[in-house]
């Protein structure tokens, strides 16, 4: 049996999230945690752990996490696949610099661990070209689909594009931004059915990480055995008159 610790020994794990749910299907409510060992004099949590209670046997099972440190973990229980059981949801904040996030779903249906869904995959999957064009202009490519957005920053200010562009509006040199990796992934029952998908966010940067053109937003929604993609947008930020 896995023990869950109480003490104040920074050396032991102590339970930092809790969530009670019905996650394996028997109709019995269990009670899932996060357990981790807290810096001291500091929020840094280190060997961050899922461990599942069984309600009706009492039996503990602890789930290793391959991204197992960070700030903030928490718990959501819903359910992602429609099978009607409660999947586990896990957010830790990576404490970088670029807002990044660790998330984990595991499916525990039949007391069978299963992840299905790791931001590993994801940020892997969603792969981006950030390209400064002329007159005012930066494209966004997805490099999988070779979708593209096209973001109007003639509004960034006056001393902003004079760094980037000439009084013709042509590029002074060739510029390229990024899309950084997850920095939000949040639960949403878009058509209120009771299955939840899931609303991801990616910030685009420009010149540099505090240079902010907006977000990708991508929606997924669970197909058979996977997360797929629903529909995705770009939003920028608006600009006074």
């Amino acid at each position: 049996m896995y023990h869950l610790y109480a003490s104040q020994n920074h050396n032991n794990p102590l339970v930092v999230s809790m969530a009670r749910g019905d996650v394996n299907g028997d109709r019995v409510p269990d009670n899932i945690y996060l357990t981790g060992i807290r810096t001291q004099e500091s929020p840094f949590v280190q060997d961050i752990t899922l461990v599942i209670q069984d309600g009706a046997t009492g039996q503990f099972t602890r789930i290793p996490l391959q991204s197992n440190a960070g700030y903030n973990p928490a718990l959501f229980l819903g359910d992602f696949t429609g099978n009607g059981v409660q999947d586990i949801m896990i957010s830790i904040a990576s404490g970088g610099s670029g807002g990044t996030m660790y998330y984990y779903i595991y499916s525990y249906a039949t007391n069978k661990p299963k992840l299905i869904f790791d931001y590993n995959a994801f940020n892997e999957a969603y792969q981006y070209d950030v390209i400064y064009k002329d007159y005012y202009k930066v494209d966004v490519i997805d490099r999988t689909t070779r979708q593209k957005y096209i973001i109007d920053i003639s509004q960034r200010g006056r001393q902003y594009l004079s760094e980037i562009y000439n009084r013709n509006g042509r590029l002074r040199q060739p510029i390229q931004g990024w899309v950084n990796p997850l920095s939000g992934l949040y639960p949403v029952d878009f058509d209120a059915n009771g299955v939840y998908e899931l609303l991801a966010y990616q910030r685009i940067a420009g010149r540099y990480n505090a240079d902010s053109l907006g977000y990708v937003e991508t929606t997924l929604k669970w197909d058979k055995n996977q997360f797929t993609q629903l529909q995705q947008v770009v939003s920028v930020f608006g600009a006074q008159e």
